[in-house]
């Protein structure tokens, strides 16, 4: 998945890339819930673009107003999509995405998405590729922001030793991501 430079106004974007929210008329949000290796998953759409994905956690459910209507037909694509991740038949999505977060928050997303399939990197290596090795700690408060885990891949991202740190699903979940990849990689 490639999620385009900043400002990317087409609205000819193809798939896996971000576009911007339109204020021109009212949006539609809805969501669906589906079963997956590490929990229920909620999918959030905006009028067709993926904006959220919710893992379920101990005392954290999303507001009723952030997920919408319930609409299983509007997140078919990306429920089947996840499925194949999940089944390890799929190493990229191919989803229209609409994160939202401010300027540092995007760019280390964009980051992220470029992580191939079953790599790591750390903290610090994503804050020198934004040209600036102190940004660490803000790259990852950006990981732990992400809306779109899973999808936009935060748990390839670790500690500057490698080991597992900051996960907002858990550490558990994390290590079991990884190894899926890992695993799946073996299978190729």
């Amino acid at each position: 998945m490639v999620l385009p430079a900043e400002g990317h106004g087409g609205s000819a974007c193809g798939a896996g890339c971000v576009v911007p929210p339109r204020h021109d008329r009212p949006v539609t949000r809805t969501h669906t819930v589906t079963g997956s290796p590490i929990g229920p998953l909620t999918p959030v759409t905006e009028d067709g673009a993926l904006v959220a994905l919710f893992m379920e956690l101990p005392g954290r459910t999303p507001d009723a107003a952030v997920l919408g209507q319930r609409d299983d037909a509007s997140s078919a694509d990306v429920v089947r999509q996840l499925g194949e991740y999940f089944s390890g038949e799929r190493t990229a999505f191919d989803l229209l995405l609409r994160p939202s977060g401010n300027e540092l928050q995007l760019a280390v997303w964009r980051l992220m998405a470029e992580i191939p399939y079953g790599e790591t990197r750390s903290y610090g290596a994503l804050a020198r590729q934004l040209g600036d090795r102190t940004l660490a700690q803000a790259v990852g408060a950006a990981c732990g922001r992400n809306p779109l885990p899973v999808v936009v891949p935060c748990h390839r991202v670790v500690g500057a030793d490698g080991s597992l740190v900051g996960f907002g699903g858990g550490l558990p979940r994390k290590r079991f991501l990884l190894d899926l990849e890992q695993r799946a990689q073996r299978l190729f």
